[in-house]
């Protein structure tokens, strides 16, 4: 498990609150391991299964499996309780586990909002050409004129997984005003206008203007890259909660306590 904001001025990030890579591993028989039963209010939870399932099931009676190449945009709004896990047959065989989980911020207006999955397989993802030696899968917001099939999302994100070839580059047009993030998943690239050398397990963090070239090392690489819109509110989080408030937070747990979740 990498944690690809540690050392990053979560104000710099806004709204993005956190994200795992987790994985690339190829695991033994047996080794395979999800999470328990866990609330969350407040925010939205977005997985990217690259290789690899997970199965998930909530509170409210949903649940699916999330499988290589699929995502899932959770809002948890006013609060869900849930469990990821690998499929049983993963954990006796063992096998490639490899995606991404990010939290996003949801605005004050939107906390308490009805809880809401958008499951999406894989198929259902645009992959696009962008150039020579340069591919990408749209998950949400617009990439060259195509739109993800991910909506409805109060921060405006855009995501996508972005391919190139050996030495090849690709400049992103984002969002004006959104803030922007780029984490190299494969190989090593040049990222923005100074060309810094980004590598494997490393994040790009866009501090300002509206374009992102990148230009791939010689083997190539993977990223992913997302922009959404800064809410400028405050934060309070503690553990699987993320309010406005001190009081929100204590009213977030007294809730979970009670079961109302």
């Amino acid at each position: 498990m990498r944690r690809a904001f540690a050392g990053v001025d979560l104000r710099d990030l806004d709204p993005f609150l956190h994200m795992d890579q987790m994985g690339e591993v190829d695991y033994a028989p047996g080794e395979p391991k999800g999470t328990p039963w866990h609330p969350h209010r407040g925010f939205d939870t977005v997985t990217y299964m690259i290789d690899g399932q997970m199965q998930h099931a909530d509170s409210h009676g949903g649940g699916g499996l999330i499988s290589g190449g699929d995502t899932q945009w959770m809002t948890a709004g006013a609060g869900i309780l849930h469990i990821e896990t690998p499929p049983e047959y993963l954990v006796a065989s063992g096998g490639l586990f490899h995606g991404f989980q990010l939290w996003v911020n949801l605005p004050r207006t939107d906390k308490m909002t009805k809880p809401r999955y958008q499951d999406v397989q894989g198929d259902k993802i645009p992959e696009i050409e962008l150039g020579p030696g340069a591919r990408a899968r749209v998950l949400v917001g617009t990439v060259n004129g195509t739109s993800g099939p991910v909506d409805n999302v109060a921060t405006e994100p855009v995501y996508f997984d972005l391919h190139l070839e050996p030495n090849a580059s690709y400049t992103a047009d984002l969002p004006p005003g959104h803030n922007a993030f780029a984490y190299v998943y494969q190989g090593e690239a040049k990222i923005g206008a100074a060309a810094l050398g980004v590598a494997r397990g490393e994040l790009a963090l866009l501090t300002h203007g509206e374009a992102l070239p990148v230009t791939a090392g010689s083997a190539g690489a993977r990223l992913i890259v997302v922009a959404a819109r800064p809410l400028n509110e405050p934060v309070a989080r503690y553990g699987p909660f993320v309010m406005n408030t001190p009081d929100e937070i204590r009213q977030a747990f007294a809730d979970y306590q009670a079961g109302r979740l």
